[in-house]
């Protein structure tokens, strides 16, 4: 299926591109970070598994556990605070 992912503030940085279009199989948004981490470089590096990584699934902050489907936005973003 065909899905639209972005990368904000140092995951941003760190990838290289605000954001693709993507062909995946994957079912959830875990499966999902897991291709994107796969392919190494700056995926690995920004979305390793215990690395504080927020998502989001079309606009709603989402579980990993949530599905994926045709179509889809999904963002990721490192946590954020304010003051």
């Amino acid at each position: 299926m065909k899905i639209s992912v972005r990368y904000f503030a140092s995951i941003r940085e760190i990838i290289g591109v605000p954001g693709e279009s993507r062909d995946t199989k994957a079912a959830t948004l875990a499966v999902l970070r897991d291709e994107l981490i796969a392919c190494g470089g700056g995926y690995a590096a920004s979305l390793a598994r215990g690395s504080a990584v927020r998502v989001a699934l079309n606009q709603v902050m989402s579980d990993e556990t949530a599905a994926l489907e045709e179509g889809a936005e999904v963002a990721f973003f490192p946590p954020v605070t304010g003051g």
